[in-house]
Parts: C-alpha cells; sequence; structure tokens
C-alpha cells in the first residue's frame, strides 16, 4: 500500500478547519479548493463513517474578523464555534501591502502587526479546539535566531510564546535556522526546504542549464547560508563554493565589526553558471555587497591590482547613473563648473570693494590706539636708607653730624733695626 493510500485512509484526528488570515488570502484559497478537490475525490471506504464526520466538505474556510478601534488597537471575533475542530492557521507575515487606520493615518502592516493578529485569534479560541496548528511561510523574526550581544532573542520567544498559547503543531518552510525549535522541544516544529520546487522553476526559466558539476556551482555569500547551498549542491550533485567575510573584531563600527575583505573558498568558477543561495528577502543588502561585491573583486584585483579595480568600480558607477538617470554627467560637470567660476568671481570682487573699508578702520583702530594701566616713576633719587651688610653700602647718614677734617697728617711707618726681644 503507497503512502498515498494510507494518506486516503488515515482516520482524521478532528473536523479540519482553515483559518486564513487576510495576510495570506490567495494562498488560502488555493489551499481550499486543493482540500475541497481532494477529499470528494478520495475514495476512503470509511466514508459513512461516524468518525469521519465533517471530512467531505464544501469549504473549509473558517468565518472570523479582526477589525480595529480608531486607536488603532484591534480585536478578533469569531463568526463560528471553534469547539472540537482541528484548526489550521494560515498567516503570511511579509505580506506589506495591507494597511489600516489609525488616529485618521493609513499605516501598513508590519510583521509585528501580523503576528499580533495571530496571538489574537489564537486567544479567541479559548482553548476550545481540538488542537491548533499554525503554518507561517515565512518564519517570523527567523533573522534574529541568535544571540550575539545585548539583543533579545525574538524568534525563539515568539516560538515559545506560541505553543504556551496552545499551538500545538508550528509549519515553515526554509527557516533560517530552524534550530529556534529548541525553546519548546516537546511542541511540534516542521521546516520544509523548497529545494525541488527552486529546481523545478529554475529549469523551466533556463531551459539550456546543464545541471552538474562540470557546469554549475552553488556559492554562499556567508558563513550562515553554507548548510543551505551544501544541501542544494548535494541535490543537483553539484559543487559548493562560499565567500569568508574576514572582520577587523578590534573595531566597532555601529555596532558591527567591520568586513576587511570577502575570501573566496571554492574551485575555480570560469565559464560555470553560479546559483547563490540566501535569505534574499530579509538580507538583501548581503548579496549585493557581499556576493557581487566579492565576486567583483575576486576577479578584479589579481588581473587590474587595487588601483585598476578601483577605476573600474568608479567607471561602472557613472555608466550606471548616466544609463539610469539618462542624462549626460558632462552636462551636470559643466553646470557645476560655471556654479563655481560664478561664486569665486563674486567673491573676488566682493572683496576688492570692501579693501578701501577695511584700510579706514585699520588707520581709525591706529589712531585709538593707548596706553593704559600702571605708570612707574623712572625719575632718579637719592637713597635715605643705606643699610644693608656689604661694605660698599657704608655710607655716612644724612642726619649725623660728622667732625670737619681741618688738619691732615701723614705718619710713615718702616720696618724696625732693632733685635727682636728675647721670648
Amino acid at each position: 500500500m503507497t503512502y498515498s493510500n494510507d494518506l486516503k485512509n488515515a482516520m482524521p484526528v478532528a473536523p479540519l478547519k482553515l483559518l486564513v488570515l487576510n495576510s495570506a488570502t490567495e494562498l488560502g484559497s488555493k489551499v481550499n479548493n486543493y482540500l475541497v478537490g481532494f477529499r470528494n475525490n478520495v475514495n476512503n471506504v470509511y466514508h459513512n463513517d461516524p468518525a469521519f464526520q465533517g471530512y467531505v466538505e464544501k469549504d473549509y474556510l473558517f468565518k472570523f474578523s479582526v477589525p480595529r478601534f480608531n486607536s488603532g488597537e484591534g480585536k478578533a471575533v469569531l463568526e463560528e464555534t471553534v469547539r472540537g475542530k482541528d484548526l489550521f492557521i494560515l498567516t503570511d507575515v511579509c505580506n506589506h501591502s495591507l494597511t489600516y487606520t489609525m488616529n485618521g493615518y493609513t499605516n501598513h502592516m508590519s510583521p509585528d502587526d501580523h503576528y499580533q493578529d495571530l496571538k489574537r485569534v489564537i486567544a479567541a479560541t479559548n482553548g476550545k479546539a481540538h488542537r491548533i496548528n499554525v503554518i507561517m511561510p515565512f518564519l517570523y523574526e527567523g533573522r534574529q535566531h541568535r544571540r550575539t550581544g545585548r539583543e533579545s532573542l525574538d524568534c525563539a520567544y515568539a516560538f515559545e510564546e506560541l505553543t504556551k498559547m496552545g499551538v500545538e503543531n508550528f509549519i515553515t518552510f526554509d527557516a533560517h535556522d530552524p534550530r529556534i525549535q529548541n525553546a519548546a522541544p516537546l511542541s511540534g516544529f516542521d521546516n520544509f526546504t523548497a529545494h525541488y520546487q527552486f529546481t523545478r522553476a529554475l529549469l523551466h526559466a533556463e531551459s539550456d542549464l546543464v545541471i552538474d558539476k562540470d557546469h554549475i556551482i552553488v556559492i554562499s555569500p556567508d558563513e550562515g547560508a553554507l548548510d543551505r547551498a551544501i544541501y542544494f549542491s548535494s541535490v543537483i550533485g553539484a559543487d559548493t563554493g562560499m565567500f569568508y567575510k574576514r572582520r577587523d573584531y578590534s573595531t566597532i563600527i555601529n555596532g558591527k565589526n567591520p568586513i576587511v575583505a570577502h575570501e573566496f573558498l571554492g574551485n575555480n568558477i570560469e565559464g560555470k553558471d553560479i546559483i547563490i543561495v540566501d535569505d534574499i528577502i530579509s538580507s538583501g543588502e548581503k548579496t549585493g555587497g557581499g556576493a557581487f561585491g566579492g565576486i567583483f573583486v575576486w576577479l578584479c584585483v589579481p588581473n587590474f591590482g587595487v588601483f585598476g579595480s578601483y577605476v573600474i568600480a568608479i567607471a561602472v558607477m557613472l555608466i550606471s547613473l548616466v544609463l539610469l538617470t539618462e542624462r549626460s554627467i558632462f552636462r551636470g560637470m559643466k553646470r557645476g563648473g560655471r556654479k563655481v567660476f560664478e561664486s569665486a568671481r563674486e567673491d573676488a570682487r566682493r572683496y576688492h570693494d570692501n579693501q578701501q573699508k577695511r584700510q579706514e578702520k585699520r588707520a581709525l583702530r591706529r589712531m585709538d590706539k593707548k596706553v593704559e594701566g600702571v605708570v612707574m616713576d623712572t625719575a632718579l633719587k637719592r637713597r635715605e636708607d643705606f643699610s644693608g651688610d656689604e661694605i660698599n653700602e657704608i655710607r655716612p647718614r644724612q642726619n649725623e653730624n660728622v667732625p670737619e677734617v681741618k688738619k691732615k697728617e701723614s705718619i710713615s711707618v718702616a720696618p724696625s733695626s732693632e733685635p727682636p726681644l728675647p721670648e
């Protein structure tokens, strides 16, 4: 007995209901039409068994609404009973086209708004559903799957929060890191990869594509997508390459360590078709600056050097700018040069006109200069007090009575010729 027959004869857990939020209306309609066609055409011998009550229906969509108040707050209202149903809730948190009005302003719904609506409908079931399953094609906060600093773990906390609200099974597609299921290991977490669908769409779009390791290579722009690239290359039998981002961990710019260089690890890619595998929706900046920039550096630097690569990059930027704007770059350069010339000529004329005024102001400043401050007496006066310890400072005082010398006598002093006295 094949797996399809087992699925056809499997006893359902409970009557199925599909609750499709507004963000996934188109996808939910396709799922509902497939279920209606599959269950109406299935050959089930237990079709009339009471255990299969509600198995075949004309419509599996659950009726509900999520209105909002004028303040922007919302609520979920169930328009039919959910008691005993196997409820599957389908939501797309990346649908930014939906809007709502708050205080007269139109706002686009963010992933946080979609996640809040999901919690509202789960809370509205009030625990009466037999089982609650959530189908979220793009994992909410899937990029924030690990903590690298003082930051929140939004993805793991969201999954843990849903399990505490009663969600038994969580289904997503190509999760950035399926290890977030460790936040609630006793709950169901199914991550479906879409490599088969991707390969089928790629071959349909590129009919001349040759799938083998001699003509194609799968490249990961960083270490985070390496597991996905390895799995995809293993499925199609191709080689794998990777760009390694060498960072400067001694410097922090905007909370991140800057990338010093992109190093390519892999075989020669000359003449091969390249498939770049990464989370394009949530990391578009990496594919532009990581893969394409890394390939450009890897190809140009060995052949043209660093300076030549800069020249080529600038030339490509200028050509792209001309093609996008459809305007000549020389016209802008001519207009800019004319503005600079007119500005310089106006400054020179203004400087010449003000030169006479500046000379007059300098003459007035020289005339107005005055010496102000402490004035010292530089006249020489006779000192009244000659006090001091040095001999040359001993002088007769002014009021001291000194006798006048009237007669001068001199006495000659000569050595004596007499013998010295005995001792």
